[in-house]
């Protein structure tokens, strides 16, 4: 009999083995796992166009709710169409057609080494600036700019905060900001989707008769006055930052400056 074992192949012994052997039971569950992976990695594939068409919607309905526009009854696309994407060239203020506004992807080009720059100072902690944002304007029913729509993101606590701040047509006069992705404490940090905190933006200023930028996130108010202050978080001292940084980093002359002024000027 234990010839007979020793002439049987290697299949026949593991077939013939019973089904509580180690090596069946070390068989069946690599099996099992490596058919799950296959089935997890082809849903993923199948499903990243579907992720990717609700992420752009997802975009397209904060840029609406910043602006003001967003109607659930309005169908996300049909509403979004009133406005005009553009890719603007930070260094210049102006915008350039190096790239389709439709596709271009703002975070792809600041990972890239080629389209961005490596920040020596850098308040909004970001670590890489793309040289190329896509903004976007809304224009009133005679062709006038209404607003303008602005992609801002830096550091809070936790997490990077990504959101958009609506400036009126003079490029000084907010209208809303509202951030559409980040991992802030819930009930403290987290707070920055809180409708009644977004609200204290709309009609606050970004900068003086002077062209100084004042606008501050702080528990008081400073000497240049209300038009420019907005109240901190509640408990929430570091996302508070966080966003006041962000936000006089992008407004400031190394983000929408030189862009804020030639919108003012019209040589856009």
């Amino acid at each position: 009999m234990s010839d007979n074992s020793e002439n049987k192949g290697f299949i026949r012994r593991f077939l013939d083995a019973p089904a509580d052997s180690v090596g069946k039971t070390v068989f069946v569950a690599v099996a099992l796992c490596l058919v799950a992976s296959m089935i997890v990695s082809a849903t993923a594939v199948a499903l990243r166009p579907t992720q990717e068409i609700n992420k752009q919607k997802d975009k397209q309905v904060n840029i609406l709710q910043v602006a003001g526009l967003y109607d659930p009854a309005v169908d996300v696309t049909d509403a979004f169409g009133k406005f005009e994407p553009q890719v603007l060239e930070i260094e210049t203020g102006t915008f350039t057609d190096k790239f389709d506004a439709a596709t271009f992807d703002d975070r792809a080009s600041a990972d890239n080494p080629e389209t961005s720059i490596e920040l020596d100072e850098d308040p909004a902690g970001i670590g890489r600036q793309s040289k190329y944002v896509t903004v976007y304007l809304l224009r009133d029913d005679a062709g006038e700019l209404d607003k303008v729509i602005l992609p801002i993101h830096g550091y809070g606590l936790w997490s990077t905060l990504y959101g958009f701040i609506a400036l009126e047509e003079n490029g000084n006069d907010i209208f809303g900001l509202q951030f559409y992705s980040h991992a802030e404490t819930p009930g403290l940090g987290a707070e920055v989707d809180n409708p009644r905190w977004k609200s204290l933006w709309s009609g606050k200023k970004l900068s003086d008769d002077n062209g100084d930028l004042q606008i501050t996130v702080a528990k008081t108010a400073t000497a240049a006055g209300a038009d420019f202050h907005v109240d901190a978080l509640a408990g929430a001292t570091l996302t508070s930052v966080g966003v006041d940084n962000l936000v006089r980093f992008w407004m400031g002359e190394e983000g929408y400056a030189l862009f804020l002024e030639n919108l003012k000027s019209g040589d856009l």
